[in-house]
Order: C-alpha cells, then structure tokens, then sequence
C-alpha cells in the first residue's frame, strides 16, 4: 500500500477513556484529548465493505496515519464531530511508517 503524503488530509483526534473522581467523591469517566493528527480517510469498499456488513459493522471507516506509538483498541477517534471506537490497528507492512486503523462510527440512541 502506497500512501501519498496529499493523503493525509483530514485532521483527527484520538482520545483515550480516564476516570477521575468528582467532588462528590464518585467516580467520572470522561473522554481526553491524547493526540492531534493528519490522516487519510476512506470508507470501506469492496470485500473489505462486505466483510464489515456481514457483521452489521457498515459505518466503518479506514484511517491511515503516520506510525505513532501508545494507541490502542481502547480509545476512539473524533473526526467531523462524529465518534469512532477503534476496532483494530494495523501496521502497515510492519515498517513502523504508517499505521491503518480500521473504526467504527458511534451512533447515538435516541
């Protein structure tokens, strides 16, 4: 996969989940900013889109940015005011230069 520096386009955040406790002594769960950073974008198409759609996972989309160290399964990404949890993280040919993230758009209820 060539990615093209013009790709990386778009500007996402990745937040991570902290607990804090309030002033009330309870426990708060709250998303935090952990990093700013270009990104290519693009939905799922392809065997790629059928195999998402076989598991109800049609709001997926493909974020491709440059290698950055500490992410995981466990944040999301905000890109456009919509919410993405991350459903994996690959590294692109295990060159440590880019990393492919596959996320899945969070739908609110109601």
């Amino acid at each position: 996969m060539q990615v093209e520096i013009g790709d990386l386009r778009h500007r996402i955040t990745f937040q991570k989940l902290t607990t804090s406790v309030n002033e009330n002594g309870f426990e708060v769960e709250t998303w935090e900013d952990f990093k700013t950073v270009w990104a290519a974008v693009s939905n799922l198409h392809g065997r790629e889109y059928f195999a998402a759609a076989a598991v109800q996972a049609e709001n997926t989309v493909k974020f491709t940015i440059r290698y950055l160290t500490g992410l995981d399964t466990t944040m999301r990404i905000v890109f456009q005011g919509k919410q993405y949890n991350i459903t994996a993280i690959y590294n692109i040919k295990y060159q440590n230069r880019y990393l492919e993230i596959k996320a899945l758009e969070v739908v609110s209820s109601g």
